[in-house]
């Protein structure tokens, strides 16, 4: 009987211990940080609500203002202090450049990502000085974009190659003086070098030696081409 006894109580299974509850694994994505507030300045409707969309599917980014226009842009970044702005270069009212510089002034650590259509040296080369950290244009690959907006939110400047190499040949290149651009704009009306005298309060022949400073520099050799080398470079808008 013992034996049975214990043969009874050796083929009993040993009792397992009840499992602890598996501790959920954070979705990727899945943070307690705060998100990156972005405030889009677009004079164009469409774009403004194609950025919208696109940075509010990222769950570490939200939108927190929209402006149309350059003043638009300054009073919600006084009134929002956001993270990140998205600007574009041409706008009503006050200008990209106009925005960037009453923002920086207000606050020389604003974060500032000038997002355009403009890829001239000029324009880079004003966006920078004037204290943007990122300079993209509307072509560039969503990724790239959103890239970009946590990487100036983390501190970094973020200039694509081939604009930084267009700012670097900017800063190395001979630059034209004010006086030479006030030509250049009178240029791009038509007006003769002695309307552009009569304008500028200067005289014909002093005209004369501006526009030849301006054809070296720029080199070109006619006032057509000179016009058309400052648009595309963003030294002059027609």
């Amino acid at each position: 009987m013992k034996t049975k006894k214990k043969a009874a109580a050796s083929s009993k299974k040993p009792v397992k211990k009840p499992k602890s509850p598996a501790k959920k694994t954070r979705k990727a994505g899945d943070t307690k940080r705060p998100r990156i507030t972005v405030l889009i300045a677009d004079d164009h409707s469409v774009v403004r609500e194609g950025l919208v969309s696109l940075i509010t599917r990222k769950v570490d980014m939200t939108v927190i203002g929209e402006a149309a226009n350059g003043r638009e842009a300054v009073d919600l970044w006084k009134q929002h202090h956001p993270n990140v702005i998205l600007l574009d270069l041409r706008m009503p009212e006050l200008d990209g450049v106009g925005a960037l510089k009453e923002i920086r002034g207000l606050d020389e650590k604003a974060r500032i990502i000038v997002l355009t259509t403009f890829d001239g040296d000029e324009d880079i080369y004003r966006a920078i000085q004037a204290g943007a950290k990122g300079y993209l244009l509307k072509d560039a690959p969503r990724e790239a974009l959103m890239d970009c907006i946590r990487r100036v939110h983390a501190g970094e400047t973020c200039v694509p190659v081939h604009l930084a190499a267009k700012l670097a040949q900017r800063v190395s290149g001979e630059t034209l003086s004010e006086r030479e651009i006030d030509v250049l704009k009178l240029m791009a009306q038509g007006k003769s070098n002695k309307e552009i005298g009569s304008a500028l309060f200067i005289s014909e022949g002093t005209v004369k030696s501006h526009v030849k400073g301006i054809f070296a520099k720029m080199n070109v050799i006619s006032r057509t081409e000179a016009v058309a080398n400052a648009t595309r470079r963003g030294l002059i808008q027609l």
